[in-house]
């Protein structure tokens, strides 16, 4: 193993550490949080031969700058950014080899989604709360990065001289998610509370709702018609699942995200599936957003087809670090069952 240094030069906006969340403590009051599009940090570290759920960096805006002081192997992912080294034009979701003292340069595409995603081959040295890495505010636990930040990496990459293998490393099956220009559409389940109000089901999957600058790490905002119980009968405070369309007193709807509270007294009429969590991750102030609704087997055997094409990439790129010398990650096991999530 080698000790690198990252030295920051930019961070754009707000630069945290990430993962894929904490595991077991729901219980505990504390929401499993995480990187928004899971999908994205995923394949980023399977990209430089990490595990999936090791710890990386998520931006949110602007541009992320890093100067190596040794050779390294990364990745971007996400939103569609513009991505440099040294100056010159590099791909995203792709193994980038980086030389000591380059510059990597970093800024997405904010009208096309939110969130890029930096994974460098190895281990990167950050607190932890609760085993994760993820940042937690109300927590105290901000994992912010700052311009002049320097940040420890400890990686078995010395470069790549075993040059037959190339190829074989840089041609894996990754699968791209798309960032359309137009309304974004997400799949929802419906729920038993759809039930406590009439008509919301056609209101929704005929409405265009758009995200507000309101939306945060909790979930999003969305401008759009609702409708409300007609019973003033008080809700009992039940659980609410992450992906869940919930409609407040206020005259707007809410999908909470990975940070929401775990429980809560308004009406759940949806919950989006699991394969449209990454999509609803990027999506921010101004992106229109359409909802169709799906039955539970047809959610889960989405998100089967999408975690069938991150375990391929998985497997080859484990097969590629093996034939260059590296030690390949750990399987990764199936991803935990998030609470009520479909």
């Amino acid at each position: 193993m080698t000790t690198v240094t990252l030295d920051f030069t930019g961070t754009g906006w707000i630069t945290t550490f990430q993962d894929l969340g904490r595991s077991g403590t729901e219980q505990r009051g504390v929401p499993t949080g995480g990187a928004a599009d899971q999908h994205s940090a995923a394949v980023a570290n399977l990209l430089v031969g990490n595990p999936r759920g090791a710890t990386l960096l998520e931006n949110l805006g602007g541009e992320l700058a890093l100067v190596p002081d040794a050779d390294v192997l990364l990745a971007v992912t996400g939103a569609p950014a513009e991505v440099t080294v040294g100056g010159s034009p590099a791909d995203g979701w792709s193994p980038l080899v980086v030389p000591a003292g380059h510059e990597v340069r970093i800024r997405g595409d904010m009208s096309r989604g939110t969130r890029t995603y930096l994974a460098v081959n190895g281990t990167l040295s950050t607190e932890t709360l609760l085993g994760s890495a993820a940042p937690d505010a109300r927590m105290g636990f901000g994992q912010a990065l700052a311009p002049g930040s320097r940040v420890l990496l400890e990686t078995e990459f010395r470069g790549f001289r075993n040059r037959p293998f190339e190829a074989q490393l840089f041609r894996l099956p990754v699968p791209v998610p798309r960032f359309d220009d137009g309304p974004w559409v997400v799949d929802v389940v419906p729920t038993p509370g759809m039930r406590t109000i009439a008509g919301i089901r056609e209101v929704i999957e005929e409405a265009t709702y758009v995200v507000t600058p309101r939306s945060n790490h909790v979930g999003l905002r969305l401008d759009g018609p609702v409708l409300h119980p007609d019973t003033d009968t008080e809700i009992v405070s039940h659980g609410v699942p992450i992906g869940a369309l919930q409609i407040p007193h206020a005259d707007e709807l809410i999908v909470l995200g990975r940070y929401r509270s775990l429980t809560a007294g308004y009406p759940i009429v949806g919950v989006a599936a699991r394969a449209s969590l990454p999509l609803l991750g990027q999506a921010g102030p101004g992106r229109e957003l359409r909802f169709r609704w799906i039955d539970r087997e047809t959610s889960l055997r989405r998100f089967a087809h999408r975690e069938s094409e991150v375990r391929a990439l998985g497997r080859a790129a484990a097969e590629a670090f093996g034939a260059l010398g590296f030690t390949p990650p750990l399987p990764t096991p199936l991803p935990e069952p998030l609470p009520q999530t479909i």
